[in-house]
Formats: structure tokens, C-alpha cells, sequence
């Protein structure tokens, strides 16, 4: 398990789906939100479910996002988009309404890009995020992104499109 202050990032287990399928993924305003495809309903137990247990792939990393306190499932992480020619990939998280709002989020970024540089050896991290999620900037910025650009009207949430925030983080610029 990866630690940092307050979680733990450590692999998906069985018994953490059906709370992630429910919790992220059937709350549709909110996986809306989070993720560029359109939501569509996906029975529990598939394959298709994003948070499956899956085999090792270079191309991402899930976590089960913990807390050190209690061990209670808090979430979800995860590196996507891993580019070892360009050692580069995006981060993503969410974590489960009952742990929002209680400073995990910073801590979650922070053992992700100790994560992707110090064991995956990238040079760049990046994360995309709709440019009204102040927390979720708050959080990327507390570990030492940098708003790199915004797209607008890039996302389409819930019948209406949304400008899109850019962040970034290099190797040389993280700070154990």
C-alpha cells in the first residue's frame, strides 16, 4: 500500500466494487461530471463496471483510495493515459460523498504523483477537471500543479457544455 498522511492507495478488491459501482459510478449527476464519456447504465458484476477488478495494465493504474484511521473505503484513484515512450499520464480520483469535504482529496493527489514519479519514474502528470470544481483545483495546486489552460465549452455535463481546466505537475517541479 502507498501511504500518505490521512489514505492509503492500495489495489482493488472484490468486496470494494459494489460500493464504488454505486457510490461513483449510479450517481449520474456526479459521474457526469467526472467523466468525458456519457453515462450509461452498467449492471454490477461486469467487466464494463469502471471500478472491475482488472489484470496489471501499463496503461493505468486503479487504486482503492483507504483511510489510515479505520481502513474504510474512501474511494477511488487512479493514473489513466500512461505514456512510457513520453513518461507521461492524467490522474483522477473521486471519492465517496461520505468522505468529501475531509482534506483527503490533497493527500490522494499527493501519494499519486509520488506514485508516478518516484515508482513509475514519469516526467509529467496531468489532470483534467471542469473549471467550477474548485476542490478538486485546490487539491492539485496544494500538491504543486499549475493551471496550464482552459478549454473552453470543451465538456458536455448534463445538457450544457463546460469549460475545462488543464493542470499540469513535471518531475523536476514535484516536491516529495
Amino acid at each position: 500500500m502507498l501511504r500518505g498522511q490521512k489514505i492509503g492507495l492500495r489495489a482493488r478488491q472484490e468486496s470494494d466494487v459494489p460500493v464504488l459501482h454505486e457510490e461513483l459510478y449510479n450517481d449520474v449527476p456526479m459521474r457526469a461530471r467526472a467523466d468525458t464519456r456519457p453515462w450509461r447504465p452498467i449492471p454490477l458484476g461486469t467487466e464494463a463496471s469502471p471500478f472491475a477488478v482488472r489484470e496489471p495494465d501499463d496503461r493505468f493504474s486503479s487504486f482503492s483510495v483507504v483511510t489510515l484511521e479505520d481502513g474504510e473505503l474512501a474511494g477511488s484513484a487512479l493514473l489513466w493515459g500512461i505514456d512510457n515512450h513520453n513518461r507521461s499520464a492524467h490522474l483522477g480520483m473521486a471519492l465517496r460523498p461520505s468522505h468529501r469535504g475531509r482534506g483527503l482529496s490533497s493527500d490522494v493527489v499527493r501519494v499519486l504523483c509520488r506514485y508516478g514519479f518516484a515508482v513509475r519514474g514519469l516526467q509529467r502528470l496531468q489532470l483534467e477537471t471542469l473549471a467550477d470544481n474548485e476542490p478538486m483545483i485546490r487539491s492539485a495546486e496544494r500538491a504543486g500543479f499549475t493551471r496550464e489552460g482552459t478549454l473552453r465549452r470543451a465538456a458536455w455535463v448534463d445538457g450544457q457544455f463546460l469549460d475545462e481546466v488543464i493542470l499540469g505537475l513535471l518531475a523536476g517541479d514535484w516536491q516529495r
